[in-house]
């Protein structure tokens, strides 16, 4: 959910109102998903290379982080979503911590659509966490090196009981991955727009799924012409 900052730059505003911004984008976004009855999405509200922004700017997001804790999930429980988090939570304060687990806690039942927010996430990260955790369980003697295949991984890492993602999409005109999941987006489709996060309506995730229709998944093999 890339461009709050230059968003609110040329509004002229401070970047805490592009953030503000952002988050109404977020709750338009999980309605147009919805609409389609998509079962998972994932955001990227907060990777673990932003705690080098400025101080400010970093309180500023997790106050909006706290406030919207409070704020949405009564409704995203009404609607029938469930929030679940991904990411480092011990960098956090207590009272964010606790805010997440009741958020999960409370929307634990849902099943209209699982909505996963990445905080203090990163792809690498994730990867060395799940080599760390095998390791652990190689040394204790729960497994034997030679049963670590690809499966065995994936399992050790965030978003394990899921399936991997189809369809990345990043706004702001950056095109790159910027350390988002970085094994479990292995052969899904990018699509990447020009559009400013705050600017980010349904007709744009629209465009977006409509261009992801039209497009052949072959995950490494042939395509269809080929087959026939």
């Amino acid at each position: 959910m890339d461009g709050n900052g230059r968003w609110a730059q040329r509004q002229g505003k401070p970047r805490s109102k592009g953030h503000q911004a952002g988050s109404d984008a977020l709750r338009r976004a999980v309605e147009a998903i919805m609409e389609h009855g998509i079962p998972y999405l994932t955001v990227y509200a907060f990777s673990s290379e932003n705690w080098n922004r400025p101080t400010v700017e970093v309180k500023q997001l997790l106050d909006l982080f706290m406030k919207a804790l409070t704020r949405d999930i009564r409704e995203l429980d009404e609607h029938g979503v469930r929030v679940c988090f991904i990411g480092d939570r011990d960098a956090f304060n207590r009272p964010l911590r606790d805010g997440m687990r009741r958020a999960e806690r409370r929307t634990a039942g849902n099943s209209k659509l699982r909505l996963n927010v990445a905080v203090n996430y990163g792809g690498r990260a994730d990867v060395t966490r799940a080599a760390r955790q095998l390791a652990e369980r190689v040394q204790r003697g729960e497994l034997e090196t030679a049963q670590i295949d690809q499966q065995v991984f994936s399992q050790e890492l965030f978003m394990s009981d899921i399936p991997e993602p189809d369809l990345l999409i990043r706004t702001g005109g950056e095109q790159r991955l910027s350390n988002f999941l970085l094994w479990q987006l292995a052969y899904t489709e990018l699509y990447f727009s020009d559009v400013l996060w705050p600017d980010f309506s349904a007709e744009h995730v629209n465009a977006a799924l409509s261009d992801f229709a039209n497009r052949e998944r072959r995950f490494g093999g042939l395509g269809q012409v080929q087959n026939a």
